[in-house]
């Protein structure tokens, strides 16, 4: 299964959705325990291998869509797990975590099910652009069918109970991932993010808590998850979310108008070394290519879609090119890789 995505991405990246333009993706993720069962913190080793061993048979029972695929992650190398984790089938957590665990999916990678990570399940599905309603229909009824096989801890005063306390309630967190380069070229994005913060919003980088913004590309969720109903946070999200890709727009507005030459200097410089390097950093390649998709969403570039940037945000991750080459790679050889890549994909899309 793992072999089918190395030369393909998943349907959340596609470039397609409403506010496509700075909206990459939409994310919902349930936690859940299982009753009669220690949190993961407090379960001995026997007991996470019955854990795991119990939700696997359950998963595969439940048929929670028809191609979903399970991996215990103990069976694969580290490079694969890292791959699992840029793909956000998983976590950083989920990846480097020890003991019995797994993870199921399918082919399109709209939904994907953590076993053992700091919970004992992780649901989640992302979907391309901003659609919360049409992720919250989806993973309803993936818990549903799989509260069908599994019995849940529940408890009528607090809610699904939870490893950490502010999971517990709904155990949902609703996050949908922004390229905002234009709030950061006019140093507006703290002064955005720190009036999301007072209304409950936290914001985070591409791959959640403790990761570094790349690409300017960030995940902005609901931070708490008790006293309040799923449908009232998809609220405070679809009143949020908005907003600020709103303020990204005039941003761009404002920095056509009084940079303009300047802001086409940008791409166009950032598009060359793009097409023409012999070496790209990660951190570098991220730079580049959210440079270019700006000039692609205000229009300066044309021969060049938001979906191959998409991917390109993915493909040049350190464990997408180990893959790509079959082997593992060193920082400098990676960076040759990551250059030759991306001039092929560009050429491609031409």
């Amino acid at each position: 299964m793992l072999r089918e995505l190395y030369n393909k991405t998943g349907d959340w990246l596609r470039g397609t959705g409403p506010e496509a333009d700075t909206v990459i993706s939409t994310r919902i993720r349930l936690a859940r325990n299982l009753a009669n069962f220690p949190f993961l913190s407090r379960a001995n080793v026997e007991q996470k291998r019955e854990i795991e061993g119990l939700i696997r048979e359950k998963i595969k029972k439940a048929k929670a869509t028809e191609d979903l695929h399970y991996i215990r992650l103990s069976d694969i190398s580290a490079v694969d797990r890292l791959f699992l984790m840029e793909r956000r089938l998983i976590s950083r957590e989920h990846a480097g975590g020890e003991g019995e665990r797994g993870v199921a999916f399918g082919r399109s990678e709209t939904i994907s099910v953590m076993v053992n990570e700091e919970d004992h399940l992780r649901i989640q599905v992302i979907r391309s652009g901003f659609e919360l309603r049409e992720a919250w229909k989806v993973i309803n009824d993936t818990d549903n069918i799989l509260e069908k096989e599994l019995k849940y801890a529940f408890s009528p005063r607090f809610g699904y109970l939870t490893a950490c306390p502010t999971n517990v309630g709904t155990g949902m967190r609703a996050s949908v991932m922004l390229h905002l380069p234009a709030l950061g070229l006019t140093h507006h994005i703290e002064k955005v993010f720190n009036s999301v913060g007072k209304l409950g919003l936290i914001v985070r980088g591409l791959y959640g808590e403790g990761t570094q913004v790349l690409g300017d590309l960030y995940q902005v969720s609901n931070q708490f998850t008790l006293g309040k109903s799923e449908i009232e946070i998809i609220e405070i999200m679809e009143s949020v979310v908005p907003r600020i890709t709103s303020y990204e727009r005039m941003a761009r507005d404002a920095l056509v108008a009084d940079n303009g030459k300047q802001l086409e200097d940008r791409v166009w410089r950032s598009y060359g070394m793009l097409k023409m390097a012999r070496m790209l950093s990660s951190e570098e390649a991220m730079h580049l290519l959210s440079q270019v998709r700006l000039g692609v969403n205000i229009g300066l570039l044309k021969d060049v879609s938001t979906e191959t940037l998409n991917e390109l945000f993915i493909l040049t991750l350190p464990a997408h090119l180990q893959k790509l080459e079959g082997k593992e790679l060193e920082a400098t050889q990676r960076n040759v890789l990551r250059a030759s890549f991306v001039r092929k994909r560009l050429r491609n899309n031409n």
